[in-house]
This record gives C-alpha cells, structure tokens and sequence, in this order.
C-alpha cells in the first residue's frame, strides 16, 4: 500500500516520469495505469463464471461411474472408453 501511494504521489506530482517509474519500481505499463486510476489497490476482481462443458453430460457421466462401482474392476470404464460413449 506504501508503495503504490508513493508511486502514485510521485508520477502524479511530476516528481518522475510515468515511463521513469515503471522502470524504477519494476512494474509494467498497465499496472502504473491502475495506479494513477485507483487511489487504493482495487484488489481482486472475479470474472464470470462460465458454463461448463460437461453441464450437458453429467447426468451419463454419473451414471456411469455409479454402475462402474457395481462391477469388477478390470470390467470398469477407461476414460477413453467415456469418452466413446459420449461423442
């Protein structure tokens, strides 16, 4: 927090040059952006949350890992088997 008001304080009063404090702090571009538009860390943004892939095929998928825990294990699904089944 110290160091990103000084960074900050610094560019804003012209102290030192963006292109000077990104090379003196060690930080990119973008990051001296955040700074000089945020007065705090904004800290850590969640993106969305996707839809799964496997949303659709759950429901086989469970399934068939039920009837595998019913049957020998030489006689279970192999992932690529799984995967047969489904496509």
């Amino acid at each position: 927090m110290e160091k990103w008001a000084e960074i900050r304080r610094r560019v804003l009063s012209g102290e030192i040059s963006k292109r000077a404090a990104c090379a003196e702090y060690e930080i990119h571009w973008d990051t001296l952006k955040k700074i000089l538009t945020h007065t705090e860390p904004p800290g850590y943004r969640q993106t969305k949350q996707r839809e799964s892939k496997l949303d659709p095929f759950l429901s086989i998928l469970h399934e068939i890992l039920e009837y595998d825990r019913q049957v020998h294990r030489k006689q279970r699904h192999t992932a690529k088997r799984i995967f047969e089944r489904l496509a």
